[in-house]
């Protein structure tokens, strides 16, 4: 069961093996049981769908009554289990509140019960999930998401496939770990200069892009500097375009001042009623038309929003990149699979500790990845303690005081005051159950500052950051989705290979 979306399959494979197939109660729980298993792909609570029992038993009358029944029997063992603990009731049982909680009912019929990256999985035993793990230890394990090297190199950046054919052999499309071959050669003036001309070419097929669908000129003697992923408060793509108009303020004032260029490069969607989404959307838009419209900074920052993002200009996009933003909240990104996608293409990363991120840098190594902000415990402690006041950084800290009124004094918004005040009260106004910055944006942001400083200055040690570059590709074989469903046949789903032979016959 991927995520929680199929998870009413439990029920309706109980109502066939009861009413069609005759069989009683326990012997259909025992085939169910051992036919399905759950993948937890999020840490986010509301991600984790609940349904208004009114709703679930109106359009499903028959299944809701076996809901009801795997749920009386549930709390059973809890109480069982843990006998005059009502807390585990509350956080465990199926039908609670007048919802049914499908991630409840996965885990009490799955044989098995995985994360998709280690810390992730660790946070679903240790705090997501700690009741489920408490009673059910032997159903939790963890499988790291992996991409496919087939769409997102040798489909998306032939190039840069012929570079690693060249320098490792055939079969790394079907083994990725070949890539390994390439840290010999990473030192290698002549390789080095190899891979930067494949990079400034994909750089050049994405400028044509942006001309062709945004009508802007971008530099490809800049950085290219990315964050494209799913819009939610939690990625902080909100940090970074703030980081964007600090940047640009620093230049205003300064305009001479030693600047390497940028390009911040943007794509998103958004769900259709996630406002502060949306507005984020529309703060990174309209602070593009400010920046790339004034002649005063000489071309040294631009900012493109790259709209229906989707695999197809993902492929151009990856490329393309130097620079791999992913700075989600540490604690709260499940595992990534961007992240993977531009370690594959030779972007460096800036990022948290969080998600796949970590195994990243265990493979990559601190030197060649550009890591900032709190770690997964400490953002943990913070919500524990509810110790964290935005309030005074921003009372405290010149730029980030001015750069967050900016949200307010229509310096983005044609002289709107009003239209990114949902923004700004999102990361200062506490409200009951929905705290002030609750993803932490202002309390990374200095680390995250001096993380793209550090950036701009090694980006000019071309050698240096060649090299950093072909290390990322080199690295990158653990997070090949073949690793990551040969651990899903292995351990979870217990298959056998079939060989094809040359006919295509089985």
């Amino acid at each position: 069961m991927n995520d929680t979306h199929p998870t009413v399959a439990v029920a309706e494979l109980m109502r066939i093996l009861i009413d069609e197939e005759g069989m009683e109660w326990d012997e259909a729980w025992q085939v169910t049981t051992h036919c399905v298993a759950y993948t937890n792909h999020t840490i986010m609570a509301e991600a984790l769908e609940k349904w208004p029992i009114d709703i679930f038993q109106r359009i499903l009358p028959r299944v809701y009554q076996i809901v009801e029944e795997i749920n009386r029997r549930f709390v059973l063992d809890i109480q069982a289990r843990f006998p005059g603990d009502e807390e585990k009731v509350r956080s465990m049982a199926i039908l609670y509140d007048g919802q049914v909680r499908m991630a409840n009912l996965a885990i009490c019929a799955g044989f098995s019960v995985n994360g998709v990256a280690r810390l992730h999985t660790e946070i679903l035993k240790n705090e997501s999930l700690k009741d489920f793990y408490e009673m059910f230890p032997e159903k939790f394990n963890n499988k790291t998401n992996g991409i496919t090297q087939r769409r997102f190199l040798a489909h998306g950046n032939p190039l840069l496939a012929d570079f690693v054919t060249k320098y490792c052999g055939k079969g790394w499309e079907t083994d990725l770990t070949k890539t390994i071959k390439l840290v010999e050669k990473a030192e290698d003036p002549k390789v080095q200069k190899a891979f930067m001309d494949i990079k400034r070419e994909n750089k050049k097929r994405l400028a044509k892009y942006i001309k062709e669908h945004n009508g802007i000129d971008v530099n490809i003697d800049s950085i290219f500097d990315v964050q494209v992923k799913r819009l939610h408060e939690y990625k902080r793509q909100l940090m970074n375009i703030l980081h964007v108009m600090y940047l640009y303020n620093q230049l205003k004032e300064n305009p001479d001042m030693e600047f390497t260029p940028r390009t911040f490069i943007f794509g998103a969607k958004a769900a259709a009623g996630y406002r502060n989404a949306k507005m984020t959307i529309k703060l990174i838009n309209n602070v593009a038309e400010v920046i790339n419209n004034d002649a005063s900074i000489g071309n040294k920052l631009k900012v493109v929003f790259i709209e229906d993002y989707k695999v197809s200009n993902a492929e151009i996009i990856f490329a393309a990149a130097d620079v791999s933003e992913q700075i989600s909240t540490a604690s709260k990104e499940a595992s990534g699979t961007g992240n993977m996608k531009f370690m594959l293409n030779g972007a460096l990363t800036i990022g948290t500790m969080d998600g796949a991120n970590v195994e990243m840098f265990e493979e990559v190594g601190g030197d060649n990845m550009f890591i900032f902000g709190m770690s997964a415990d400490e953002v943990i402690a913070h919500e524990r303690n509810h110790d964290y006041h935005p309030m005074d950084i921003y009372n405290h800290d010149r730029d980030i005081n001015r750069v967050l009124n900016q949200l307010i004094d229509g310096t983005y918004s044609y002289g709107d005051h009003e239209l990114f005040r949902c923004l700004y009260n999102a990361l200062l106004n506490d409200k009951p159950g929905n705290p002030a910055d609750r993803y932490f944006i202002l309390a990374d942001f200095r680390a995250y500052a001096k993380a793209q400083m550090d950036i701009s200055e090694f980006y000019n040690e071309k050698e240096a950051w060649a090299k950093s570059a072909i290390l990322n590709v080199a690295h990158v074989g653990k997070f090949s989705s073949d690793r990551t469903i040969q651990e899903y046949v292995d351990d979870i789903w217990h298959l056998d290979k079939i060989k094809v032979n040359n006919t295509g016959m089985f």
